[in-house]
């Protein structure tokens, strides 16, 4: 099995996160962020995220800067 590159696994984290990869395309996964720290800590950070976002309510507002901040942060690299 080939080495997921790191944009592929980027691109496959929200999928990851959701279980909607197959059985393979989760283990090939899985086996990239076991040999790359960069896109674990992007998978680890993503968690945090979806974590810390998860109480909000539909109808909760972000402060401006605060969704700034959000927004920069999931563009960053």
């Amino acid at each position: 099995m080939n080495d997921l590159a790191c944009i592929d696994a980027v691109e496959r984290v929200t999928e990851y996160l959701e279980r909607a990869l197959s059985d393979d395309g989760a283990r090939e996964l899985r086996l990239h962020l076991e040999r790359c720290p960069g896109c674990s800590e992007y998978l680890e950070q993503l968690r945090w995220l979806a974590g810390g976002l998860s109480g909000l309510r539909g109808d909760d507002e972000l402060p401006a800067r605060l969704r700034a901040r959000i927004v920069t942060a999931i563009r960053e690299p």
